[in-house]
């Protein structure tokens, strides 16, 4: 495959004497997936975990997503609100038309709010240029009329965007995005014509979704692993990293999972070297950390 034309000139990373703020080495983001799918589609797996034969609409796999807006998203809201967590919260474009009120109140209660596609179905890679860059003003658009602010950062379903889909972010003004997993800190990529795109990475060791519909485990051992990742990484080794902590809110955000959402974010408040940062908090340090000259 040839490149694509629009790639970074230049990729600047931190050094290791980066560190977050107040010297801290840990940076977590308590991440909450607000997920919809396109009209007609639905997940590819539901929570039964077999796929339908093809060409036959999944209709539990379907009112399993849709539980995000019903129920789930609002109560991994009150989880965060009651712990003083800002949250930062993958949206698509799709529900703003479904379920504005919920986006327009994470908003207004001081979440990170930023575009996540127009639905899952709906995956940069699959589309031209044309559509791609489409794709982003429909999404800019829809969630500007919503919560009355520009979305500054993108992360694509299942973090997969395609080559040249950051350049067209940068393009359109994003400040960062996160369809990227080649570091566990924030690097800067520079684009022809002096832009630039923070690119934080979307770590997927602490994520309810394959822990859970992928891999059977229960909600005890991902608050057990992320536990053990804040104790031990740092003793292992003495360089910074982050964590994202992810809860779908039609996975976790179910009573007998969203609890595990809150005893993580106990764990995190309880820890001396840990940054809790929404994405554009960590985007923004990178900028800071650029000027001085730790990511270069």
């Amino acid at each position: 495959m040839t490149a694509h034309p629009l790639q970074p000139t230049r990729i600047l990373r931190a050094a290791p004497e980066f560190t977050w703020p107040e010297g801290k080495r840990i940076a977590v983001v308590f991440n909450i997936a607000y997920e919809g799918w396109s009209d007609g589609e639905a997940p590819g797996i539901g929570p039964m975990g077999n796929v339908l034969k093809p060409g036959y609409f999944d209709a539990n796999a379907d009112s399993w997503a849709k539980y995000g807006p019903t129920r789930g998203v609002q109560r991994l809201q009150r989880i965060a609100e009651a712990n003083g967590i800002r949250t930062s919260v993958m949206v698509n474009g799709v529900l703003c038309e479904r379920a504005p009120d919920t986006i327009r109140d994470l908003h207004a209660a001081g979440h990170d709010v930023y575009a996540h596609s127009w639905g899952m179905d709906v995956i940069p890679v699959y589309l031209n240029d044309d559509d791609a860059r489409e794709n982003i003003r429909r999404n800019t658009d829809a969630l500007r009329a919503v919560t009355g602010e520009t979305p500054v950062g993108w992360i694509s379903p299942r973090g997969t965007g395609a080559p040249g889909h950051p350049a067209m972010l940068a393009e359109a003004g994003y400040l960062w995005h996160g369809d990227c997993n080649d570091d566990d800190l924030p690097a800067i990529w520079e684009y022809a014509g002096g832009k630039r795109l923070v690119a934080i990475p979307l770590t997927m060791d602490v994520n309810d979704l394959p822990h859970s519909i992928r891999y059977g485990n229960g909600p005890g051992a991902l608050v057990d692993q992320f536990e053990e990742a804040l104790e031990n990484a740092p003793e292992a080794d003495g360089q910074a990293f982050m964590l994202d902590v992810t809860a779908h809110a039609h996975v976790y955000g179910r009573p007998a999972n969203a609890w595990a959402y809150d005893a993580m974010m106990k764990i995190a408040l309880d820890h001396d070297d840990v940054w809790i940062a929404t994405r554009r908090e960590i985007a923004h340090y990178a900028l800071q950390q650029a000027e001085a000259g730790v990511i270069a």
